[in-house]
């Protein structure tokens, strides 16, 4: 199985080279008055949670595939969050999705996560599709329905999320709605968003003082005319009318395809708003794939606006990273961890950008430059840096290597029965 001492034997075979490979690149960055060792110290100390269904098999509208050794329930999916984490180092944090992780008991639950060195960090709700049992349909809306029954059951239970959150130590809560209309006239758009705001305010009354409420915006899908809370600038405006605790969520397939994601995080993070991301990478729209497997170089603008606002110590700037993709073709585990290794390669070639040669050039209006200094940052093959953090952390060189060889997979799914379906969709 995948243990710790199974990780350093392994990492044994390959930190010579390691080295080696690292002390090279240190001259080269040397030369570049860059410091190989502080940039180590900042990928192990870089965090970013992990979603309890992404170790799940997710889905498309036209269909889902299990897979063997699947998590049956919240305490499986804990188990392959861990091995997640034990590969990387770098994903303690734990996000649950309710009802689908609904616990029977939180102090059993929370003592669970605590045991393999994890915490719960944020509460998701599901108003988003109907429940079994659930008295009340959502599929005209939620938060934002016509009808004050309806729309109490989905406070209701968000309420619930908070409740569970507080009882497991979370730390915040994230709202997304699949509120919406698919045809012209089906919805009065003013109005839909006021009774939107209206709910938010009795979830947001209820989120403890230390917490934090995200609210997350998305273009389209599953209503495809007109979503409620459809843009970056409706999600600011809402934040603004409930409060301090109110943020803005980026998730990065909720935009339509070309959208110059990394403005709009400058501008949530000029305006105070901006609350986190759901890391993801898409082609067309919110595809949820990989982070960094389509679009590596938006990835790293992003992080470059991210690590600008770091330097500059921006008040209020705080922005909480987690993975939300959607495993239809590959082994969840192993496609978290490489997500997790290009976040933290986006964030070590961000922290390399020469940020006073690059303030030089934009104030001498010096395009060309000023793209040159970012590619140079960019280009640079920052892979020693990284396994070397996972190494000193315990983590391992190769991180999927060692996964395939551990025997992890194939323990499960002994362990698993492959008849069982849990929620893990697009979100």
């Amino acid at each position: 199985m995948l243990t710790d001492a199974h990780i350093q034997h392994e990492n044994d075979k390959h930190l010579d080279a390691l080295n080696e490979d690292f002390d090279a690149l240190r001259r080269q960055l040397a030369r570049r008055g860059a410091d190989a060792d502080a940039l180590v110290r900042k990928a192990m100390d870089f965090r970013v949670a992990v979603p309890s269904w992404g170790v799940g098999a997710g889905g498309t509208r036209f269909g889902r595939f299990g897979f063997p050794g699947e998590p049956r329930t919240v305490f499986e999916k804990l188990e392959d969050c861990e091995a997640v984490c034990k590969l990387v180092r770098v994903t303690p944090a734990i996000s649950l999705h309710i009802p689908w992780d609904r616990p029977d008991n939180a102090a059993e639950l929370r003592g669970f996560a605590q045991a393999r060195g994890l915490s719960i960090e944020s509460m998701n709700s599901n108003t988003f599709q109907d429940q079994p049992g659930q008295p009340l349909s959502y599929k005209f809306g939620s938060l934002t329905h016509t009808d004050r029954a309806v729309r109490k059951q989905a406070v209701d239970h968000n309420l619930e999320c908070i409740e569970i959150g507080i009882a497991l130590g979370a730390s915040a809560h994230t709202v997304w709605i699949g509120d919406g209309g698919n045809f012209p006239g089906q919805l009065h758009f003013r109005r839909a968003l006021d009774r939107y705001l209206e709910s938010l305010k009795e979830i947001y009354q209820a989120v403890p003082r230390t917490w934090r409420l995200f609210i997350e915006h998305k273009l389209y899908e599953p209503a495809f005319y007109s979503t409620v809370l459809n843009d970056w600038g409706t999600s600011y405006y809402c934040t603004r009318e409930l409060g301090e605790r109110a943020w803005s969520l980026v998730d990065l397939g909720h935009h339509a395809p070309n959208v110059n994601i990394e403005l709009i995080v400058a501008r949530l993070i000029q305006f105070g708003k901006l609350g986190g991301f759901h890391f993801n990478d898409s082609q067309y729209g919110d595809d949820d794939l990989d982070a960094g497997s389509i679009k590596p170089f938006q990835l790293f603008l992003i992080f470059n606006e991210l690590v600008d606002a770091e330097i500059a110590h921006v008040p209020g700037f705080a922005p909480a990273y987690m993975l939300d993709q959607s495993h239809n073709v590959t082994d969840p585990i192993e496609s978290l961890v490489t997500s997790t290794v290009e976040l933290v390669r986006a964030y070590v070639q961000a922290c390399l950008v020469d940020r006073g040669a690059l303030a030089a050039y934009q104030e001498k209006n010096d395009p060309l430059m000023a793209l040159q200094t970012l590619k140079q940052a960019f280009t640079t093959d920052v892979s020693p840096i990284l396994a070397l953090a996972r190494q000193r952390a315990g983590g391992a060189i190769d991180p999927i290597a060692i996964f395939r060889g551990s025997g992890y997979r194939q323990a499960r799914t002994a362990e698993r029965s492959s008849t069982v379906r849990l929620g893990a969709g697009i979100v």
